[in-house]
This record gives structure tokens, C-alpha cells and sequence, in this order.
């Protein structure tokens, strides 16, 4: 099977996106944990660990880094710029009060993905003007996955990027499977989820419900 090269502009041509959070696994680490996601058919996966030593993080990315390249998948570090660059990453997600895009994109160069959370339409803009490749939308719902999470924003910044930006989005933040197709029907294609799944005894199963849930909105 011919698998689809991962570029700047595709990288968020998918529906789910994944994320780590070991501590939220139920004692699985995060390769066991990418890999459940990717035997589910996942296609993009964000390392996202704020707590462990940089050694550990820099081989748990290069298994994944692995991991996803053999599966097709597309694989994006969450702050780290310099771990990104070091095990091969296609794509790096920034916060609002991380290093501005344009700086970040002096040192990934021209290929690597840049994500940049958004919590408002003025943001959202700005990261358009700045030449983001994606934006993160949310926190849909409230969310404790993060400690210095910002209050949700819920539907109605959503629905003012639906209608009014071009730029790739994924919609995140306390999105789960009871409500993941009403932020679907809002006009989310990407969304993003991390207890969800990373918690779920049946990581392909609860993938698998959710894609249910997702397509049945679309319908």
C-alpha cells in the first residue's frame, strides 16, 4: 500500500489526533501506548511529556519516531523544538507563550510542521498572519490533562473558525465519546483527545467507537 508523504501543508489530513500523557495510561508507558493507537489505524500522534528528564523523552521519541515512519503516521513533538529536530520529527506544536512561529521556523527550516495553540479569534489570526501551519482550537470543554490549561472556550470559537479561517485547525480540550460528534457537526474534521483514549482499557476499541461517533456526524 502506497503511503501519502507527510508534508507542512497534509499533516492534519486525518481525524484523529493523538496525544501522550503517561500518567493518565493506567501504568502502560507511551511506546505501548502509540503502538495500540497505531495497530487502531491511527495517522498522527503528538509526544507530549512536560515532566520526564530529557533522556528518557529523547528515547522515548526516537521509538515513536520509528514507530510512526513504519506505520505511515505522522509524528509532531509538543514544545521541544530542539528534541523535535533531533529524532526527525514532521512537526512541532507551540503555546501561546512558547517562542513565536517565526523564530521557530529560523531553526526547523522550510519542511518541518508548525501547530500553535489558539483560545480565541485574535489569536487565531495572528497565528495565520505569523504563517502557522495548523492551529490547535480549545479547550473545547474543560480539560486536566494541563496545569496552566486556560478556561474553555466551547463552541463558539469553533464555530468562528469554521466560518471565518482557512488555516488547518484540530479542535481540542475535554473532547470525548459522548461529545465528540456534536464538535464534529460544528465543523471539526480533526479532533484531538488524550484521556480518552490513553486511558481506555481498549485503546483500539474506544478509537474504533470514536470514529463511529465522528462519522455518523457527518453523515
Amino acid at each position: 500500500m502506497q503511503r501519502r508523504e507527510i508534508t507542512r501543508r497534509n499533516i492534519l489530513d486525518t481525524d484523529l489526533y493523538c496525544l501522550t500523557a503517561e500518567k493518565f495510561s493506567n501504568g502502560r508507558s507511551n511506546v505501548e501506548v502509540v503502538r495500540a493507537m497505531l495497530d487502531a489505524g491511527v495517522k498522527l500522534v503528538q509526544y507530549r511529556e512536560k515532566e520526564k528528564k530529557t533522556g528518557a523523552k529523547y528515547e522515548e521519541c526516537l521509538a515513536i519516531r520509528r514507530m510512526t515512519r513504519e506505520a505511515g503516521a505522522a509524528f509532531i513533538v509538543n514544545d521541544d523544538i530542539d528534541l523535535a529536530l533531533m529524532v526527525g520529527a514532521d512537526g512541532v506544536h507551540i503555546g501561546q507563550e512558547d517562542f513565536p512561529v517565526h523564530a521557530v521556523r529560523r531553526l526547523v527550516g522550510g519542511n518541518m510542521a508548525i501547530g500553535l495553540s489558539t483560545h480565541s479569534p485574535a489569536q487565531a489570526r495572528a497565528a495565520v498572519e505569523s504563517g502557522a501551519d495548523y492551529i490547535g482550537v480549545g479547550p473545547i470543554f474543560r480539560t486536566f490533562t494541563k496545569d496552566d490549561v486556560v478556561d474553555p472556550v466551547g463552541y463558539e470559537y469553533l464555530e468562528f473558525v469554521v466560518a471565518n479561517l482557512d488555516i488547518p485547525f484540530v479542535a481540542i480540550g475535554g473532547v470525548k465519546e459522548h461529545n465528540v460528534a456534536e464538535v464534529v457537526r460544528r465543523g471539526a474534521r480533526c479532533v484531538a483527545l488524550v484521556t480518552e483514549i490513553v486511558g481506555a482499557d481498549d485503546i483500539g476499541g474506544t478509537i474504533a467507537a470514536l470514529r463511529r461517533e465522528m462519522q455518523s456526524a457527518k453523515e
